[in-house]
């Protein structure tokens, strides 16, 4: 059974801009933003997994952002060293309830910018890493050491999609859902070379965070608003759980975004 973290949203909200999607006056809805993460929350705890909380915390409003607290592998999590000083409180705060739960703590150096698992998905047998907006590619090669598998670095080129969970979604099936043109030409070319079977997914679709998704399985949860790739998805024989994720879309996050595996993979290699 795969365990994942979550962290409630009473604090969330549009309180600095960040990244291209966020905007003050236009915050979010705060009904709709409890209603839409108790439904992320009830349709993961639906497919077997156990989902732990963490106590959300004042003045954090990306908090809920918990993809971005840091990678784990094994009993090991790599906290974050979050870019922007706005997020740099969640760090000791992932880290400490980590710690309690079991997990040994492996800090990064602080001038290595990285932002966990949400620039760093496996892919196979091969540990993708985005840099260039939020993480440094010289993490890569510290997390690489730490872990002892194959990191592949792939620039990020379009600010819509910071991170690389917001345009990769690596498949059990040794593919991936993606978003091409968030990449620069060589990291499309090295993700063709290691990964077969690439669901591209269009331009319209991708804005909607479609590549954001928590995949258990043969169950995938994303958000509204990519028919197409749902379509392709199904005749995969994968069954999709489109949610509407609006409020979290204000702040450039969706399904993934607030979610962490624990861990994302037993043994990196």
């Amino acid at each position: 059974m795969r365990e994942l973290l979550l962290c409630p949203p009473d604090y969330y909200g549009i309180e600095y801009e960040i990244n291209p999607w966020m905007s003050r006056a236009r915050g979010a809805d705060t009904p709709l933003v409890q209603a839409q993460w108790k439904g992320l929350f009830d349709t993961l705890s639906k497919l077997d997994c156990q989902v732990e909380l963490i106590p959300p915390r004042p003045k954090l409003p990306d908090m809920v952002f918990t993809a971005n607290a840091g990678l784990t592998v094994g009993r090991r999590f790599i906290p974050s060293n979050f870019r922007h000083k706005e997020r740099a409180g969640e760090a000791p705060h992932f880290a400490h309830w980590m710690e309690e739960h079991g997990y040994e703590i492996v800090w990064l150096p602080k001038n290595l910018y990285f932002e966990g698992e949400g620039d760093a998905l496996f892919g196979g047998d091969v540990l993708f890493c985005g840099y260039k907006f939020r993480s440094d590619i010289n993490s890569h090669r510290a997390v690489a050491d730490i872990l002892g598998c194959l990191v592949i670095s792939v620039e990020l080129v379009d600010p819509r999609f910071y991170h690389i969970d917001t345009c990769f979604c690596p498949l059990p099936d040794g593919g991936a859902v993606w978003f091409p043109a968030a990449f620069d030409e060589y990291g499309q070319s090295t993700i063709r070379d290691h990964l077969r079977d690439l669901i591209d997914v269009a331009p319209e679709e991708a804005a909607h965070f479609s590549c954001n998704a928590v995949v258990l399985d043969r169950d995938i949860v994303l958000p509204e608003g990519a028919p197409k790739l749902v379509a392709t998805l199904r005749e995969r024989g994968y069954t999709c759980h489109p949610l509407p994720m609006t409020e979290f879309l204000k702040a450039g996050g969706a399904c993934k975004c607030l979610t962490m595996f624990m861990p994302q993979r037993e043994k990196a290699t």
